[in-house]
């Protein structure tokens, strides 16, 4: 990826040699914000107009804010304390208000003093704090505030927090910029930073083409940043979006672009299908057909595998579409073509699972150099961190020779010791949860690199596919096989309606007594008490709202329903530190119809398959996310019959966490439900590698509402690296692209 020198990027100056080292620590501690470009880019949230007032219903709970508000009335209290037993502790509470709401500030002790003189009624100001619930009324404790000079009712020259009252009365104008902020920084001392750096961004380096810039009628970006952060109308904010989601959407796409382009550089072997060779003779034993949609997509795979450039592709596809069929022909394909094809697991119960299946699939063509094996066989072997010695010694023998044409396993097949014979296609099941160099290390296996077929069962909406696995060609399954059945999903509100969870226990046992068996899925497994990482663990998860209570746990909801309502069936327990051949047998048993009930975390999220699984209650389902939650109701109706899938909570019915349950119940889409899921997460980093992370590679264009303009920049840059696959002609672009490409993110984009 050798590219033209960047042009020397000003705005890399430490923000310490600008504001300060005190104020410049507070802002790389807080926000991770090191350099004046950082701050630039640090852009506001909302705008408040002055003379306007918040509308105080719509503030986030438990989430620190910041409002312009009007001081209704202001109260000073005496009470005796410990520190004050004569009655002279203090405590001032001052209502504001927007007209139509009111909101409680509560200020103590010493704390008192200033704002008693400062908060008149009448007085309008900006107001920080975290807003909680106290005696059912919504309060700010101990909030920090900015007096607004020269509002109507507010007092004239009077001096603010700490002296940072110029920084909203000289220049915040029409329109005042309110910042991401947290308890530390408050959101008009960021305002007041910018505006002694604003300045610098007159001398920002445009990544942008002139021409690009010019046909699209773009601003330049020293201009956006100006309007951005001192806007003199609305038209100015929506100008310097517009201008910024560009950037965001085209330096991204353009890292894309270069990969696919370095990619179609590289050599691969060719793998084609022999005629009447083992993926014929798969096909011809296989008791079903093919649904359309896997033909589709496996003729797109098998021209990608057939040329001399490495395939990359991104297979996508609903819960139960058949994703694992389509990627065992591609597999068998490659086999016939002389060629080794591997298969990675997140987990050793998916990996077991993966090589159950494929086994039984294949039948006798899975027993190649064995007694009763088929000609045109080979053999399949599972490689994970848990074998035994001899088994493992084995396993690899058989890849080293070749014997072994598809190897199924977890990260152990990555390891040094295992080596190929001829390595030529990698599959990597449900990739988010594969770190980057795991991948690339098992794609560094082949004499050349070999093919790469990524699959996940999250459907992907068609921008985040763009930009998230932008240098992968994308396939999508749809479509679900003939037999598959109908699930029908509820969510049972256990608090509100306890004789619905009693219901629901009914409801598992009718379908237990009609031949059929069910899961039931807890957060957690319950036995963490026993170390302090777990109790740790288990306080971390505790529930909104002041909710304690941890979350539900396998073992001891295992006991439960064994001594209770489900008592008399056979209720057996899954969870991730059971013993590897623990797991397996409990898989096995379950299988096999000896267990009714599976009480189990979601180590059966992907890739389980029980066609005789029908019911699935989920407890304490507001802990799980959207995707997850579809996840594992794919594990039920996968047979004749049809599913049901119960979302137990405790949530009120207004929380955003019933509502996200509702959604879930109410759609089978995944590609729906994928938008909600995004759109409620805020999208995170979406390069992947910062997803808990407080910053995200994009502040202003949104991954779901842009959609236009990320496919119009995935254009643009391809045209663009096409024309000029070095960038010698855009030294500022390759500026802004160093800057996304940070270590880390070069990396996922390399090893992708």
């Amino acid at each position: 990826m050798d590219l033209v020198p960047a042009l020397e990027e000003p705005l890399d100056q430490p923000l310490k040699s600008v504001l300060g080292p005190a104020t410049a620590k507070v802002m790389a501690e807080h926000l991770g914000l090191r350099t004046v470009g950082d701050l630039l880019h640090h852009y506001p949230r909302r705008y408040e107009e002055r003379g306007q007032l918040t509308h105080l219903a719509d503030l986030p709970m438990d989430e620190h804010a910041t409002v312009v508000a009007m001081v209704a009335d202001a109260r000073l209290h005496t009470f005796a304390s410990a520190k004050a037993p004569r009655g002279k502790g203090q405590r001032l509470e001052v209502t504001i208000t927007d007209g139509s709401g009111r909101i409680q500030l509560v200020f103590f002790g010493n704390g008192v003093h200033k704002p008693h003189k400062e908060l008149l009624p009448g007085t309008r100001a900006m107001f920080a704090g975290k807003v909680s619930v106290f005696n059912r009324r919504l309060q700010l404790a101990h909030p920090a505030y900015e007096l607004l000079r020269g509002e109507p009712g507010g007092p004239e020259g009077v001096d603010g927090v700490e002296g940072a009252g110029e920084a909203v009365e000289s220049w915040a104008g029409a329109l005042i910029p309110i910042y991401p902020a947290t308890a530390k920084l408050e959101s008009w001392k960021i305002g007041k930073a910018l505006q002694t750096v604003l300045p610098a961004a007159r001398d920002a380096v445009d990544p942008l083409p002139d021409t690009l810039r010019a046909g699209r009628g773009l601003l330049s970006l020293p201009d956006a940043l100006t309007r951005i952060h001192r806007p003199r109308t609305k038209a100015d904010i929506a100008d310097a979006r517009a201008r910024l989601k560009w950037d965001e959407a085209f330096v991204l796409q353009v890292a894309l672009a270069r990969r696919r382009h370095d990619d179609a550089q590289l050599p691969a072997v060719p793998r084609e299908p022999a005629p009447d060779g083992l993926l014929t003779r798969f096909d011809d034993r296989l008791p079903f057909t093919l649904t359309d949609g896997q033909r589709t997509v496996s003729r797109e795979i098998f021209a990608d595998l057939a040329t001399d450039h490495p395939m990359h592709r991104l297979l996508q596809g609903e819960v139960g579409s058949g994703k694992t069929m389509v990627a065992l022909r591609a597999m068998l394909a490659v086999v016939d073509a002389g060629g080794q094809a591997a298969m990675l697991a997140p987990t050793e119960v998916l990996a077991q699972q993966h090589h159950r299946s494929v086994t039984e699939m294949m039948g006798e063509l899975a027993e190649g150099g064995m007694l009763g094996g088929a000609d045109h066989a080979t053999r399949v072997v599972l490689l994970t961190g848990s074998m035994g010695a001899a088994a493992r010694r084995q396993a690899l023998l058989d890849l080293v020779t070749g014997e072994a044409g598809i190897v199924i396993g977890t990260h152990a097949l990555i390891e040094d010791k295992v080596q190929f014979h001829d390595l030529g296609l990698v599959v990597v099941d449900e990739q988010h949860r594969f770190g980057v160099e795991q991948r690339d290390a098992l794609r560094g296996k082949g004499k050349q690199p070999p093919h790469l077929l990524v699959m996940t069962a999250t459907p992907i909406p068609r921008t985040v596919a763009m930009t998230v696995f932008g240098d992968l060609e994308t396939s999508v399954l749809d479509q679900l096989p003939a037999g598959r059945s109908p699930i029908a999903s509820h969510v049972v509100p256990a608090a509100d309606k306890p004789h619905f969870l009693a219901r629901a226990w009914e409801r598992v046992r009718e379908e237990v007594e009609g031949g059929h068996q069910a899961y039931v899925v807890c957060p957690r497994i319950g036995d963490e008490d026993d170390d302090p990482k777990g109790r740790a663990r288990k306080q971390a998860a505790d529930g909104p709202d002041g909710d304690k209570r941890p979350p539900l746990a396998v073992l001891e909801v295992a006991d439960q329903l064994a001594g209770g309502p489900l008592q008399g069936l056979t209720v057996e327990v899954l969870h991730g530190r059971m013993a590897p051949d623990d797991k397996d047998a409990v898989m096995r048993r379950f299988a096999a119809g000896d267990t009714d009930v599976l009480v189990a975390t979601t180590v059966i999220e992907v890739g389980v398959n029980v066609p005789n699984a029908t019911a699935m209650v989920i407890m304490d389902a507001d802990r799980f996310g959207v995707s997850q939650l579809h996840q594992l109701r794919g594990r039920v109706g996968r047979g004749s019959a049809p599913g049901l899938c119960l979302l137990v909570t405790e949530t009120p019915e207004a929380s955003p966490a019933r509502q996200r349950l509702t959604s879930v119940a109410a759609t089978l889409d995944g590609f729906e439900l994928s938008r909600i899921d995004l759109e409620q997460r805020r999208e995170g980093d979406v390069l992947g590698q910062a997803q808990s992370g407080a910053r995200t590679s994009l502040r202003v264009l949104s991954v779901i509402e842009d959609e236009e303009v990320i496919a119009q920049a995935r254009e643009e840059a391809t045209a663009l690296v096409a024309a000029d696959p070095d960038l010698t002609s855009q030294p500022g672009l390759r500026t802004a692209l160093d800057a996304l490409l940070d270590e880390e993110r070069e990396g996922y984009l390399e090893k992708g």
